[in-house]
């Protein structure tokens, strides 16, 4: 029998040994996002020794809270951003094949509504067009769909002015968080130093040069400096925060706009794809199976309060309910049919573009050179691009160092092999396998070496013990949050995870050595993270 690995953990000595290993660093990149996790990857597949940090979780950010949707941006041909579109499409493929547990194809119906912005002949020329850019896909081509065809499928669809509409195909990853938590056991394999729970209290500026950053463990409380000759700001929304006390704090960066999705109840005749259709003021908005649920939205509003406080408003919940009953008339939804809503900030650059949607979806790489040294920067940012964008990053960074960067192409996610483990001892094991891929081998070996592995946490999801010591010593989790939003999934329930909340806390004290104040707050902890999933925002 295998070495129980809980006898064996001791989690104040793993974390004091990633701070001492993170003294000095040829990379030191800020933000755990797919943005920064991609770009620790890439930096230490190119032999780099890097750390990435982190003032929360991993992917505990803006990279939780999209449309988890792996898209090639149909809107984007509005602008005639072909480029975009067509790399956003090149990275959509690769994740396909990279990630195959996590990222599945996903039909979407646009429907042609007479009267909208877009007729139903442009509409259908960008279908074509949105074809030929994706030339070498995997996935089918465009159908269309006459009126009739259409109110047959997509039962409950509004009627008045439907002049048909056509299916194309784009992906959906249901878990975003695992696609960060795979990312980063990705760079961490590859031999980068990966701490979650440090945030940055100011950079270290010597003269013109950014010498790393000061930092704090969130938590101990302990201070650190983090050295390192390139420092890369990939914070997102929070990346202005980095810049105090720095000469780049002179203007403002980033002008995020704000987007709240819905998540509801399944009709009772629930609709088998993705719905992509024009609101009145002429957004796109979408309609999205997701688990046993239906994700609405979403918003993008200008936003400038506290970003670790973000709800939905009042405003954008009727915006929200109301346009999607007027694609499905029939459904009438309520704010009685919303089980929870979340709410993420887009990190674009600011700009003064009078409309929220003339702002720029592209991320832009800054060196800041002339102004400062060793740091690189990054504004924008999408969920299906991070490889593109941490190539982007890595060629400005490589010449810094004076080495030829590896960019992320042909590797794969380390859960994408043979998810089809046996594991037929476990409740629900195709829930394993669809969460955790190839990744629940570890799973089962932690229930191979430990007798009590097995005992259920969560009777109505299925998790066990053995997912609770996974989800700690091999993938980083240290707050119930973390376990439950972030690693098991089940916080994504329509409960928000609530059930299985006090159960999780047992297991991870005696695993973390916490004590029974310690475990309360913890799970205090998590309830006041998701009240702001079910109590709306004031009206700015």
């Amino acid at each position: 029998m295998s070495t129980n690995p809980v006898s064996s953990f001791n989690f104040a000595s793993v974390r004091a040994t990633k701070f001492q290993a993170a003294h000095t660093s040829d990379v030191l990149v800020i933000g755990g996002g797919v943005n920064g996790l991609a770009v620790a990857w890439s930096a230490a597949l190119s032999g780099l020794k890097v750390t990435v940090v982190d003032k929360g979780d991993w992917g505990s950010g803006t990279s939780s809270w999209s449309s988890r949707l792996i898209h090639g941006g149909l809107k984007y041909l509005e602008k005639l951003d072909v480029f975009l579109v067509r790399e956003s499409l090149a990275d959509r493929e690769w994740l396909l094949r990279a990630a195959p547990h996590l990222v599945k194809p996903m039909p979407f119906l646009l429907p042609y509504v007479k009267g909208n912005k877009f007729s139903k002949f442009l509409l259908r020329i960008g279908m074509i067009v949105y074809d030929v850019l994706s030339f070498d896909k995997s996935l089918p081509w465009h159908r269309n769909f006459t009126k009739k065809q259409t109110i047959d499928r997509w039962q409950g669809i509004r009627e008045a002015g439907l002049q048909g509409g056509s299916v194309y195909y784009d992906a959906q990853v249901e878990d975003a968080e695992r696609l960060c938590i795979e990312m980063m056991l990705a760079a961490r394999n590859e031999g980068a130093n990966t701490i979650n729970y440090c945030e940055v209290s100011e950079l270290m500026v010597d003269g013109v040069t950014v010498t790393g950053a000061r930092v704090t463990d969130q938590l101990t409380g302990k201070k650190h400096v983090l050295r390192a000759t390139v420092t890369v700001n990939l914070a997102g929304a929070w990346l202005d925060s980095v810049f105090t006390g720095t000469p780049l704090a002179d203007k403002r960066w980033i002008g995020g706009t704000k987007g709240s999705h819905l998540v509801i109840r399944r009709p009772e005749r629930p609709i088998d794809s993705s719905v992509y259709f024009e609101s009145d003021d002429a957004r796109p908005m979408l309609v999205i199976p997701w688990k046993d649920t239906l994700l609405i939205g979403s918003t993008d509003k200008r936003f400038d309060g506290d970003l670790d406080a973000l709800s939905a408003d009042q405003e954008e919940i009727d915006y929200i309910l109301y346009e999607t009953n007027k694609m499905f008339p029939s459904w009438n939804l309520t704010e009685r049919d919303v089980h929870y809503w979340y709410t993420g900030i887009r990190p674009l650059p600011y700009v003064s573009a009078a409309r929220t949607a003339d702002i720029s979806r592209r991320h832009r790489v800054h060196t800041h050179a002339g102004r400062v040294k060793g740091l690189v920067s990054v504004t924008g940012g999408k969920l299906t691009t991070f490889r593109t964008l941490s190539r982007h990053v890595m060629n400005k960074v490589g010449p810094m160092l004076g080495t030829n960067a590896i960019p992320i192409g042909t590797q794969v996610f380390p859960g994408a092999g043979n998810s089809e483990i046996t594991i037929q001892r476990f409740p629900k094991p195709e829930r394993l396998n669809k969460i955790y891929g190839s990744l629940t081998s570890d799973i089962s070996a932690i229930a191979e070496s430990d007798t009590d592995a097995l005992r259920l946490i969560d009777p109505a999801t299925g998790v066990t013990r053995a997912e609770i010591i996974h989800a700690v010593i091999n993938e980083e989790a240290v707050t119930v949050a973390d376990v439950l939003a972030r690693r098991t999934m089940i916080g994504l329930n329509p409960d928000l995870g609530v059930s299985g909340a006090e159960a999780v806390s047992r297991e991870m004290a005696t695993l973390l050595g916490w004590t029974d104040k310690q475990r309360r707050d913890s799970v205090k902890g998590y309830l006041t993270y998701i009240a702001r999933f079910t109590v709306k925002a004031e009206l700015a």
